[in-house]
């Protein structure tokens, strides 16, 4: 039976412990807290899982709250007028609906699965030395650890990183009391664009204490949005957030009227991270080799929601691969054939899109925007975009794309 490591307990890094379950493989996860410390910690994301990530965790399984979490058959952009109005304003139908999971309460309950069906679970923060040591022992070590310091061990890809600074800065709260949209039946995701001054996202959602929605700021740096740092009191962020939601976004500040609270005191989040796409594989001092999973990686800015998306199909592809591996080793040139493998299908159509929507929009995607709100089909696509970025190859980026896909419709 072939040993595998798996470094992080996000959406990546269990999705493919639990797959790798299924089959047969030996399968250790390190982590550096235990359900209990998830559950009661604090908000780790925003996240919207989408019709095809939603389906991969059908097949393994997992979606174990799909009848709890609110269904999100829609997603809607709205654009900000220099009078506070709005000067476009339209929603989409998803043809497969979507759902948001906290992953506090979502990885804890994946965690205790994996435990439950006899994996073996390592609870302590992992350094460079544990990993060099480890790496002796298993046929394949993965690190799906995310964002965290021990990324830094995987090179920065130049040609696929165009920023080197964070083009955004964000703040998450997780809210009760926030009342449904009026203008639609849909339970829709919503983003509201204030141009030069960033980005209101709105998403139905499933916490511990039940359905809720999540509040996210992406601010432009420097910018008024970009006033989180240092806060660290719940109520005062929670505050900031309605501030900032009725001087700019006063249609989604109508929504919170009737009074919002905070689902618990540690439903908050700020920071900012400058998007990077690593080379795949590291080499440790030993010689030992540690494959770079999802967003260990590729860490797209979360501006498009397609984080725990991609994490989803990176772990698709490399459960896949591994499987398809049988008994040969787990060598380089596997590595990263893997993971171009899961660069083609998710990688690079999200980190175009993404990297796009944190540019100032092009002329032609300013017409492409305003042509949904009279074109339900226009509507539909870019809502549909968020499940199959790879669509929007080609229609999205040139203005001949933009203007031959708009005189179809007219």
């Amino acid at each position: 039976m072939r040993k595998i490591l798996i470094v992080g307990a996000g959406q990546s890094g269990l999705q493919l412990a639990l797959g790798l379950q299924d089959r047969g493989y030996e399968v250790t996860v390190m982590s550096d807290r235990g359900p209990d410390e998830i559950r009661a910690g604090q908000v780790m994301s925003t996240q919207c899982m989408f019709a095809t990530a939603l389906d991969l965790e059908r097949d393994l399984g997992l979606g174990l709250w799909e009848d709890e979490a609110p269904c999100v058959h829609g997603l809607g952009v709205a654009v900000a007028a220099p009078d506070g109005t709005r000067a476009i304003d339209w929603v989409g139908r998803l043809d497969g609906f979507a759902q948001s999971v906290d992953q506090r309460v979502k990885m804890a309950g994946w965690l205790e699965r994996f435990v439950d069906r006899g994996g073996n679970l390592v609870v302590h923060p992992v350094s460079l030395s544990d990993l060099d040591w480890y790496a002796r022992k298993f046929d394949l070590v993965l690190l799906a650890a995310g964002k965290g310091a021990l990324a830094a061990m995987f090179d920065r890809d130049p040609a696929r990183s165009p920023f080197e600074q964070p083009m955004r800065s964000l703040a998450v709260a997780y809210v009760h009391g926030l009342a449904p949209r009026p203008d639609s039946d849909l339970a829709p995701v919503g983003i509201s664009v204030v141009p030069g001054v960033g980005e209101l996202i709105v998403i139905p959602a499933l916490t511990g204490s039940g359905p809720c929605d999540i509040l996210f700021f992406e601010g432009v740096p420097g910018g008024p949005l970009d006033a989180f740092q240092g806060i660290r009191d719940p109520e005062a962020h929670l505050r900031l957030t309605l501030d900032l939601m009725r001087e700019f976004v006063p249609w989604e500040y109508a929504r919170a009227a009737g009074g919002v609270e905070l689902t618990d005191a540690r439903g908050i989040l700020a920071g900012r991270y400058a998007p990077t796409v690593r080379r795949p594989v590291s080499s440790l001092p030993s010689g030992g080799l540690v494959l770079g999973v999802a967003d260990a990686v590729v860490a797209n800015d979360p501006i498009t929601g397609q984080g725990s998306n991609t994490a989803a199909r990176c772990a698709a592809v490399y459960l896949a691969a591994i499987e398809d591996r049988g008994e040969e080793p787990f060598d380089r040139a596997w590595m990263e054939r893997t993971f171009e493998a899961f660069w083609a299908q998710a990688g690079r159509p999200v980190t175009a899109w993404t990297n796009a929507m944190l540019a100032p929009p092009e002329p032609h995607v300013q017409e492409l925007l305003a042509a949904a709100e009279h074109h339900p089909v226009l509507a539909d696509r870019f809502a549909n975009g968020f499940d199959e970025p790879a669509d929007f190859d080609a229609w999205f980026y040139t203005p001949e794309q933009a203007h031959t896909y708009l005189a179809s419709l007219a």
